[in-house]
Formats: C-alpha cells, structure tokens, sequence
C-alpha cells in the first residue's frame, strides 16, 4: 500500500514509518495513566449483575425489535414477540428486563422481557387474584375446553364458558388478542392459573341488576323484549336483568307451548308479580294484564245447569273440561259413571272431547267448578229392588278380585260382591282367581239387597243344592273310600273323595301298612273319622284302616282264645263234679256198712 501510495503521490524518499513512529511517541506523551481513562469511563456507565431483574426505558422498537437502554455502555434487543400483551408499547416507557449476560461472544448485551415477567409474574398473579384486579393478558392459542392466555409471562387457562356471557362456538375469533381478565382459580402447587373474562363482564351486568332492581315495584307494568323461550316459560329482558314468565303466568287458558303466546325477540309489556332482590329473581306476568276469563262467565250460570265444554287435561282421578277459554271444570272419575269399582278418567273420556255436563258445585270467588257427566244418565239404582230381588237369578261380569270375595257387575253402575264362601259348596278355595277370571261371566243368585249403601250381596254355590245333604248319607262315619292324595306337605294332604269331595288326612294318618307315607297321586284307601255338615269338613284316615284290621284281628283271636279257655274250664267243671260225686257216694256206703256192723255188735 505504501509502494502505491508514494507512487501516487510522487514522494520518493518519504519515510512513512518513521512518521508512525513519531505518532505513537506523542500518543503516549499525552495519554493518562494505564487504566485511568477506563476507569473514568466505566464510572459513568451504570453498574449491572447478571441474572438480576432491572428497569430499562424503551429507545427504539420495530417490528422485530425493541431496543432497551438500562444505562449499560450498551443497549439490549429484545424480540418484539416478548411484548405481544402490550401491544401499545412505546420509545420512553419504563420496562423490567432480566439480565442474561452483560455480552455475548460479540460484545452483546443480553436481556430478556419475559423471564423478568415470569421471576414477578406468581407475586403479580397472587396479588391481583387477592385484590380482584383487573389485569390484562394476551390470548396466544386455543385449546381443549378454551384458550390459553399469557399473563404476566404466564400461561393461564381461559374455559370457553367464561369467555362471555353468551355461549360462545368459534374460539378462534379470540386468538392474537389482548383482552381484560379476572384471575378466578390459582393452583399454587402445579402451578395452574385461571383467568376469566365472563367475570368482568358480570360485575357489569351486576351493577345494572342491582340498579333496575332497586326502582322495581310489584304490580309495575314494563315493556321488555322476549330473549328465551323454553318448555316451561319466557325469560324478558327488562334492560339489563331478565325476568321469567312462567308458562302458567302466560295465558289464562292452557297452552302446551309459550310459542303459542309469544315469539323471540318480540316486544311485550308484562307485570311484576313478585321479585327477590339477593337472588336477583323477577317472576313476571302476561296474563294478568288482560281481564280473568271467570269475570266473563255467565252470570246466570248455576248447580244444577247443563253445560257444555271441550277435554283440554286428562288425569288418573279426573278430567278438566274448559267451558270458556280460561274457565275450566273439573269431572272427577267418580262423577263419570254410576259404576262403584275403580277406573281410570282415560277410560271414559280423551282430550279433545266436546261433552256436556252437568255444574256439581260452583264457587265464584275461588274460581272453581266441578261437573258431572254421570248425572245425565238414569240412576240405576232408582227400584233396583225390582230389578234385582232376593233369589233372582242373573249373568254378571266378574270385575275384581279381593281376598274375600269377588266384585261383579251386573250392569253399568251396578256392581255386586260374591264372598269366597259363597263360591262352592265343596271345594276349598283360598283366592277368587282360582275360581274365574276377569272378564269372564258368572252366573248369580241375589242373597241381600241394601238400596241405602248401594250394595248386591251374590251367591253361586246357592244355584245348586247343597251336596253336603246328600254327601252325609254317603261318607258315614267309619266308611271307607278310594281317594287319591294332593297338595301333601308336612301337615297332611287333601285327600280328593268320590263326587270330587276334598277332604283332609293328617300326616300321622298317611301312614302306609308297610311303612313310610302316601305320596301326590297315589290312590288309596280311606275312612271317614270325623264329618261336620255345618263346617263342611271331613276328615279321613288311611292309617286308621290297617290299624283296624289289626285290632279286629287281635280281637278275633282274643274271642278264639276266651272260647277255647271258656270250653276247658267247662269241661274241667265236669270232671270236678263226678269226681265228687264218686267220692260221695263211697262214704255212703261205708257210713251203712259201719251202722250195720255196731248193729251186730249190740246184738
């Protein structure tokens, strides 16, 4: 270079080294002492530690980079995306950096905005979730159930349910925004933060609640706009709180929808009925404000009146019959048929029905009326004496069933019962519905008839003779008959007799000849030990028969042997007597000879 440059120039001889050399000599001559002049320098720099959270002051920023002075011999950059929550951020604002290294391999200052944020962040989120802050925060992505939002450096979680008060589909549209928050949950063990923004939005709809609810009156009449409908009701918007009219409170006729009544967003003047300021309730009315429909009823209108009137309620005990819209009667089953055993409202009528009735009772001030349907048509039980005298014979319908008895009709509204003794004379019956069924016919005989309690007393063993008359000549007592055993348990069995009479053997009369019991099915023999005409009840024995036959062995041969004692005593008896009659005669003789011979000895 100083070959070319002294070629240029045209110096030949200039000596540029030594010219250098003079230079650095007066260089030297003028400098301050080794270090001074560093020393001064660094003096007016400011002093930093590395890994320490300080302020610096915002010089420059792009749209990549902010350029940060902390009063260092140099500036930190600082990626923009670190600012992306403070989207306002500004040359001149005052923020925390966190120092990394005073500089790098190129003589860098190193800082970072977001690990100062994150050092102070849990101090920051605590204090304003202790205070009720509100804070802001920037929404960086979505996820699962809602958004994730940086605050303070931190990522918190923002459920979709408290992103507003309105249900909210796309959360999308939320991403890359700054938004207001309320921290609401702090998990200080895994570290999780919740943040809110339906909260703040709350407090707002709060505060005009707690206004409109302080000039509310009952009976005040407001216009507001219909924001809901659901199955049971209306919610209104009265300007900032909402009322709810129930679907009760609509119309003084029923309806099945408040679709019916109303429609969305359609404006409509309403009542305050009632209103409870804590839990922010207002219970509304539309009907109220239209005139009630009982006003309208006929004024001449009295018990004992046909009327006529539409099913618009159908109900187990009843059915609610409107005569006017608004004005409803109510006919209880009961009030449906002169029939006396139990139905259901869904038997006779159906909603929809145009019927005439009859008014029971009517009460103006209560607002209520009952009706009758049943009254239109002729009481049955007017003569029913006539109708049905004692001993008559009929064909009913068997209706129900009771332990006791069964309930038959014998036409509509006239029912009768049948006790269970009523039912046979001879078989045993422990339930009605081993006898019949339901809707079956029967034949009966009246045995009673009381008008006053509406009650047929009938009988269907009574259409024949009583058996037991014939069956007392026939199972005699000590007679014996073939029957074959059932139902056999450890009491006994019922034993089935000729002419399908029952009759009962004890357990200790089952016993067979050979040993062991009579088992179901088998056929034997039996004699009749007991028999009761009043009770109808006969008891019989197998046992009883070999054990007779036993005995009236034993008794034979006993008889045998007493005959045969009796004959050897006779003939014994004989043999006694002319023994003694021998005997008898010797002496008699002797005595003779002995006076015969002291008669020749006198001689």
């Amino acid at each position: 270079m100083a070959d070319e440059k002294y070629a240029k120039t045209g110096i030949e001889d200039f000596d540029w080294d030594a010219l250098e050399d003079r230079n650095i000599k007066k260089e030297k001559k003028n400098a301050a002492p080794a270090g001074e002049l560093d020393e001064k320098y660094d003096n007016t720099l400011k002093q930093v530690a590395e890994q320490e959270v300080i302020e610096g002051t915002v010089v420059a920023k792009n749209n990549r980079e902010v350029v940060v002075n902390i009063g260092y011999k140099s500036d930190g950059i600082i990626p923009v995306s670190e600012f992306r929550y403070n989207p306002d951020l500004k040359p001149g604002d005052t923020v925390e950096v966190y120092v990394e290294s005073q500089e790098d391999a190129a003589g860098q200052l190193l800082l970072s905005h977001k690990k100062a944020r994150i050092l102070k962040s849990w101090e920051r989120v605590n204090k304003a979730f202790d205070d009720q802050e509100i804070i802001t925060g920037y929404v960086k992505s979505r996820t699962k159930g809602g958004l994730i939002v940086d605050v303070f450096g931190i990522e918190a979680f923002l459920p979709g349910s408290q992103i507003d008060v309105k249900p909210i589909r796309d959360y999308d549209v939320f991403v890359d925004k700054t938004m207001e928050f309320k921290v609401v949950k702090i998990n200080q063990e895994y570290k999780n933060v919740v943040v809110s923004h339906k909260a703040l939005i709350e407090d707002e709809i709060e505060a005009q609640k707690a206004e409109i609810m302080s000039h509310l009156e009952k009976g005040q009449v407001l216009e507001g706009l219909v924001k809901n409908i659901t199955s049971y009701g209306v919610f209104v918007d009265l300007g900032g709180v909402d009322g709810l009219i129930h679907i009760t409170d609509l119309s003084w006729g029923r309806i099945s929808h408040p679709e019916e009544i109303v429609k969305l967003d359609e404006k409509i003047k309403v009542v305050i009925l009632d209103f409870d300021e804590n839990k922010k309730r207002i219970a509304l009315g539309l009907k109220q404000l239209t005139p009630h429909p009982w006003d309208s009823l006929d004024t001449n209108l009295k018990v004992g009146d046909k009327i006529k009137g539409r099913v618009v309620v159908i109900a187990d005990y009843g059915a609610f019959v409107e005569v006017i819209p608004g004005v409803e009667g109510l006919v209880h089953v009961s009030e449906m048929s002169w029939s006396q055993h139990l139905r259901s409202a869904q038997d006779f009528l159906k909603i929809g029905d145009e019927i005439e009735a009859v008014v029971l009772t009517l009460d103006r001030e209560e607002r209520k009326m009952s009706l009758g349907i049943k009254q239109l048509m002729p009481d049955p039980w007017i003569d029913i004496d006539k109708k049905y005298p004692v001993n008559s014979r009929h064909t009913a319908t068997v209706r129900n069933f009771t332990n006791f008895g069964i309930f038959v009709e014998m036409e509509e509204g006239v029912d009768g019962l049948i006790h269970i003794s009523d039912l046979s004379w001879s078989k045993k019956i422990k339930h009605p519905a081993e006898f019949t069924k339901i809707g079956e016919k029967i034949d009966v005989i009246v045995l009673d008839v009381d008008v006053e309690n509406r009650r047929l007393s009938l009988g269907h063993k009574q259409l024949e003779e009583n058996p037991w008359d014939v069956y007392e000549s026939i199972f005699l007592l000590n007679s014996v008959h073939e029957g074959t055993v059932t139902n056999a348990n450890e009491k006994g069995a019922v034993i089935v007799l000729p002419y399908g009479v029952e009759a009962f053997c004890p357990a200790r009369h089952l016993v067979k000849a050979e040993g062991g019991s009579l088992k179901n099915d088998e056929k034997a023999s039996f004699k009749v030990i007991e028999f009761n005409k009043d009770s109808k009840k006969i008891i019989v024995s197998h046992t009883r028969i070999h054990q007779d036959e036993v005995a009236e062995d034993k008794a034979k041969a006993d008889n045998e042997n007493r005959k045969n004692m009796d004959d050897t005593a006779k003939a014994m008896k004989k043999i006694n007597d002319s023994n003694e009659r021998t005997t008898l005669g010797d002496i008699a003789a002797l005595s003779n000879l002995k006076d015969a011979m002291e008669a020749e000895e006198r001689k």
